[in-house]
């Protein structure tokens, strides 16, 4: 696995010109949300909330408004996917890494899309993956905000043309901006990095994507979402 791992790696260093940007998104209603339904959450379901599902949603619909970051390079054209399908790197105990896929993201509730994770997650780990599970991503998102990493410039899973990296939210101190003037508050910031093929998009169309899967993440009615 760690051969193939480093095959593929290699082969899409060298075949695609990455562009790594980086943008900071506050948290502060996404943890609302998660302190507000994660005890019972966790008492239903049988695992932890995290902040991926919302990560992931996020993603999902900044994806419909930036389709040319849900594509494939095909020859000297851009192919692009109607269908928004996610991959999630999962990591095997330090031993290799999968990617299991969820399928049409858009079309699944937040509950639906923490479930898929875990499930996949889990059976990943224990090698229960069925092959069409791994095939049809069309966006990967790799998570290392566990381990609390700054940021990680991940390499893009080809022929996909993106991937963004999730890293670590800690509390840090934010300037909050109203109609009254600006105050300062203790916020949950995230760093989300995403990697991207320069010779499918350019830096605003890229960069563009990322204020949009920021304002998801600061501006949606999480609690809402989790009721659906």
């Amino acid at each position: 696995m760690r051969k193939r791992v480093a095959e593929n790696t290699a082969k899409s260093w060298h075949t695609a010109p990455h562009v790594l940007q980086v943008v900071e998104a506050d948290f502060h209603r996404v943890d609302a949300a998660r302190k507000l339904h994660g005890a019972d959450w966790k008492r239903r379901e049988g695992f932890a909330l995290t902040y991926l599902p919302f990560i992931v949603r996020a993603v999902s619909i900044a994806l419909g408004k930036f389709p040319k970051l849900n594509a494939s390079l095909q020859g000297d054209g851009l192919l692009l996917h109607r269908r928004i399908n996610i991959g999630i790197a999962v990591d095997l105990n330090f031993d290799g890494l999968l990617v299991p896929v969820l399928k049409d993201v858009p079309a699944k509730s937040l509950p639906q899309i923490a479930k898929e994770i875990n499930d996949l997650a889990q059976r990943a780990r224990t090698g229960k993956l069925r092959p069409d599970e791994m095939t049809e991503g069309t966006y990967t998102i790799t998570n290392n905000g566990a381990f609390g990493t700054v940021i990680t410039a991940p390499i893009i899973i080809q022929p996909q043309v993106a991937i963004l990296s999730a890293d670590g939210i800690r509390k840090k101190p934010v300037v909050i901006e109203s109609a009254d003037g600006d105050s300062i508050a203790i916020r949950p910031v995230g760093v989300l990095a995403q990697s991207f093929d320069h010779r499918a998009v350019d830096g605003s169309y890229s960069a563009s994507f990322l204020a949009e899967v920021r304002n998801a993440i600061e501006t949606r009615n999480w609690e809402q979402a989790l009721q659906a």
